[in-house]
């Protein structure tokens, strides 16, 4: 093509494409420019190659899949032959494996009864999954253990609000509990408790009632702090847990239910024992006394019991060595010793007898040894029992450390895991108590008759009203009373009638004359008109029958009361000055305004207050 512009190569350039024929040929002879997208020749074949073998793969790959599972020999088959073939052969369903009689589970009586029991108190067992209530109660049950407890709450409220007689309500009300539960926070945490409070109140017979008590429990056990903290949290769950043991003995929770109690009582002895040994550093002995003997009676399966024990030996004690430093009467002195020390001894024993295989049993035998006491040999059961509660303890593991270093939790790993936990506290010891009983051993001990009943003093006599011989403030001794005759219904005779003999008369003040009561059915009491004894009668008209009133000899009425004086008026001191009068209109029909006076008032219109009136503030 002559119109073709011609490209003239010199040098270097026409050596290479001299090597190159190729770009030539592309290059120069087509008259482009080829940019290369790769960095070197090398790469950009490697590359080539590589999408080549994929290109030719793909086609084989393609084939191979959509090729019928069917034998070579059918492979001529024209398609429509071949779709209507594998439309039409029939699916074969896979044969379930035989099983033996011999070998076939037989479901025994027992088993069929906990079947029909479960099915008993749960009546969603075979429901259809496609109702409204059921989807609904799923989707929100979803929402929650995904975390999104708002949502799942306003599913599980609207599920009881559109379908009140629903078969997943009991299960709907538990749900909202358990969100707020796992949702955690003091506000959440007490919206819970209500709520389980509520399910307990309105299904108190279904089997989650049981675990809702046990939820309550938890709730205040999670927020249980240490035993040098606050203990409000630990006494509720104290309670809740024993509730739930009373409440619900039959049910599977209990178990754990024990372990939390064992745990919770495990802190609060911790606090009673920590109390004791602070009074025990301050020579307190009576309150040192009281908390640690409250520790052995309410809580016996406490880890640090050997140690409570050691320390309520050694309180006892310090208490005989300062009764051996008074200045005492020997005898008293010997008495309060005795007591004291058998006090003492009375717990190292407890501790060797009891507990056995607790860590510091030694301490206790050699403080018997130092007391120059025998030491008691535990039986066969009683170290069996004491081997079984310490193999009970778990021991502590690094997580455990760490958690009541950085996490402040209450300390529950040496609780005892076997053992029943008492339902009820024992009586506290109180410390004002062991002093009174102090005090009473050093008065018993130093004034050993004091307890002796002394004579009751004879009252002084009393003279006879009327005969004015002394008698003696006790009554004389009845006589044997003759048998009485059975008691029967009698007329009473009149006052004219013929008294029988040993009658007694009765009479009445302003009524009918006396009339004698029957010898039979007496009792030997006789009414007394007015007077009778002091020799007055009373008078007809006299409306006191016969007494004289009581009230001051001299009867004479008290003058009346004085009129009060009357309040003079109140006269205000403060000088009032004329209000200046209403602007009116003079006989010219102006206004006027009213006269300035500078003492009071001021203004830019007025020359300013000179000398002593600028400073007059009134």
């Amino acid at each position: 093509d002559t119109t073709a512009p011609k490209y003239e190569v010199r040098g270097h350039a026409a050596e290479q494409m001299e090597s190159r024929p190729h770009r030539r040929a592309h290059g120069v002879l087509m008259g482009m420019k080829i940019r290369s997208y790769f960095p070197t020749d090398r790469s950009g074949l490697l590359a080539g190659l590589a999408v080549a073998v994929l290109l030719s793969g793909t086609p084989a790959l393609t084939a191979q899949d959509a090729a019928p599972a069917t034998p070579a020999a059918q492979t001529t088959t024209p398609p429509a032959q071949a779709e209507a073939t594998l439309s039409n052969k029939p699916v074969q369903k896979k044969k379930k494996s035989h099983i033996a009689k011999d070998e076939r589970v037989q479901e025994t009586k027992d088993t069929k009864a906990e079947l029909k029991k479960e099915a008993k108190f749960n009546p969603l067992i075979g429901k259809d999954q496609q109702l409204p209530d059921k989807q609904l109660y799923d989707k929100a049950v979803a929402q929650i253990a995904s975390g999104h407890y708002d949502i799942g709450r306003l599913d599980l409220q609207t599920l009881l609000d559109t379908y009140p007689d629903s078969q997943y309500m009991m299960r709907a009300k538990l749900a909202i509990a358990d969100s707020w539960y796992k949702e955690g926070g003091t506000a959440a945490l007490a919206q819970a408790e209500q709520e389980y409070k509520d399910f307990i109140t309105f299904f108190p017979n279904a089997p989650e009632a049981a675990e809702a008590q046990m939820r309550v429990g938890d709730i205040y056990f999670r927020q249980m702090d240490k035993p040098d903290r606050d203990y409000a949290k630990a006494q509720h769950a104290e309670e809740e847990y024993r509730l739930m043991l009373q409440q619900f003995p039959e049910s599977t929770l209990v178990p754990q239910a024990k372990q939390r109690l064992r745990e919770v009582q495990e802190v609060m002895a911790s606090r009673e024992a920590d109390i004791a040994a602070f009074y025990a550093t301050h020579n307190n002995w009576p309150a040192t006394i009281a908390r640690y003997q409250t520790v052995v009676d309410t809580y016996p399966q406490y880890s640090h019991m050997d140690d409570v024990l050691v320390g309520l030996g050694d309180a006892y004690e310090s208490e005989a060595r300062y009764v051996r430093t008074m200045k005492l009467p020997e005898a008293g002195k010997a008495r309060l010793e005795r007591i004291y020390d058998g006090d003492a001894a009375a717990a190292y024993t407890k501790v060797i007898m009891e507990h056995s295989a607790a860590p510091h049993v030694e301490d206790a035998r050699d403080r018997l040894e130092a007391m120059n006491l025998p030491i008691p040999t535990p039986s066969p059961e009683q170290v069996a029992a004491s081997v079984a509660l310490e193999n009970s303890r778990r021991q502590y593991r690094l997580q455990d450390r760490v958690g009541l270093m950085f996490m402040h939790k209450a300390d529950v790993v040496l609780a005892a895991r076997d053992g029943e936990p008492p339902l009820t506290d024992a009586t506290p010891t109180l410390a004002p108590t062991v002093t009174k009983g102090i005090v009473s051993d050093f008065k018993e001990a130093m004034n050993p008759n004091v307890d002796k009943p002394t004579p009751a003093a004879q009252p002084a006599p009393i003279a006879d009203a009327n005969t004015g011989a002394p008698t003696s403030a006790e009554p004389a001794p009845a006589a044997a009373a003759a048998p009485a005759a059975p008691l029967k219904f009698e007329d009473v005779p009149t006052a004219d009638a013929n008294v029988p003999a040993g009658a007694v008369m009765t009479a009445v003040p302003g009524n009918a004359p006396a009339t004698p009561a029957t010898g039979g059915n007496s009792m030997g009491v006789e009414i007394l008109s007015t007077g009778a004894s002091s020799g007055t009668s009373a008078k007809p008209g006299d409306a006191n029958g016969g007494l004289t009133a009581v009230g001051p000899p001299n009867a004479t009425p008290l003058p009346a009361a004085e009129k009060p004086a009357t309040v003079p008026d109140v006269v205000n001191d403060v000088e009032t000055h004329p209000q200046p009068a209403a602007q009116a209109p003079n006989a010219n029909g102006k206004k006027t305004n009213p006269a300035f006076d500078k003492k009071e008032e001021s203004s830019s219109k007025h020359k300013k207050k000179k000398g002593l009136a600028k400073l007059n503030p009134l």
